[in-house]
């Protein structure tokens, strides 16, 4: 990955070797004949859901068997017609970053065609609130959504744009972008203030968390890292360079392997430099110019 987004190189992808590598074994460890992995599809961070989104990222081969298998139980468990979202001022409270997750990796995976991976596709956009997001806390006012549930949505929707050429999607995906651009990526309408210090701090893997890191790098997917209105996150991104030319993360969403609750399969590094902070972080300066 890193030979072909930073250098520029073609190398033939190894499906062999995707597979043969430790995290994407790691993460296929454990599989039942069902699909799953013995818990809750979304059980954090060992289910079906969030092992996918990881293998997703680390471009585990369209059609590999376990995953798409893993796919179809996340699949069964969001029919739209079962998991319709509550109504909060005229407007859909939902989960929209699961949906959204489910839809890139289902996308990425070569299942766009499937009537489900379609159904969510346009149940999201159905659901998506006038300012381009999305939301799921019943305190919401309505002027808007949420930054969290809002990422991983317009991810999913612009793989399965990418996908199928589905332009709907796309519009959807584009309008989402701009909730975050307007804001450049993590400053108050009103006041200009950073909204949360902690967007500012990458993690590896974000889960469901927003982190200005993560934002650019769906928007580079987008094609929208060199807009001006990402400067202030591009600026802060290169603060956050060590001498060595890598990045440190800033803090973890999971526990490491052994602990009682938000374990992972994966040791994806705490403190020292980190490999795939490093590699998305060098993507987004690239697609920016930078």
């Amino acid at each position: 990955m890193a030979a072909r987004d930073l250098l520029g190189e073609q190398p033939a992808a190894d499906p062999a070797e995707i597979l043969a590598g430790p995290k994407v074994s790691a993460l296929l460890s454990g599989q039942q004949a069902d699909g799953g992995f013995g818990v809750g599809y979304y059980s954090k961070w060992t289910g079906a859901h969030w092992r996918l989104v990881s293998l997703a990222e680390l471009e585990v081969p369209a059609g590999e068997p376990r995953a798409v298998a893993a796919a179809n139980t996340v699949l069964e468990a969001l029919t739209p017609s079962r998991r319709r979202p509550t109504m909060r001022k005229g407007l859909p409270l939902t989960h929209a970053s699961v949906w959204g997750n489910a839809l890139a990796v289902s996308s990425r995976l070569g299942l766009a065609e499937d009537q489900r991976v379609g159904d969510i596709a346009r149940a999201i956009v159905s659901w998506q609130w006038p300012d381009g997001g999305w939301n799921c806390d019943a305190r919401a006012t309505g002027n808007r959504s949420s930054f969290h549930e809002t990422l991983c949505t317009m991810w999913g929707l612009h793989e399965y744009s990418r996908a199928t050429g589905d332009a709907e999607a796309g519009a959807a995906a584009d309008r989402a972008a701009e909730l975050f651009l307007e804001h450049r990526l993590f400053r108050s309408l009103a006041t200009g203030d950073v909204i949360s210090e902690r967007w500012l701090a990458p993690r590896y893997p974000p889960y469901w968390h927003y982190d200005i890191l993560q934002a650019l790098l769906v928007l580079s997917r987008i094609g929208k890292a060199a807009d001006a209105r990402a400067a202030d996150a591009l600026d802060e991104l290169e603060r956050r360079r060590l001498p060595d030319g890598r990045w440190r993360p800033g803090g973890s969403w999971w526990t490491g392997a052994g602990a009682r609750t938000a374990a992972e399969v994966v040791n994806w590094g705490r403190t020292g430099p980190s490999e795939m902070i490093t590699l998305n972080a060098l993507r987004v300066l690239s697609a920016a110019g930078r």
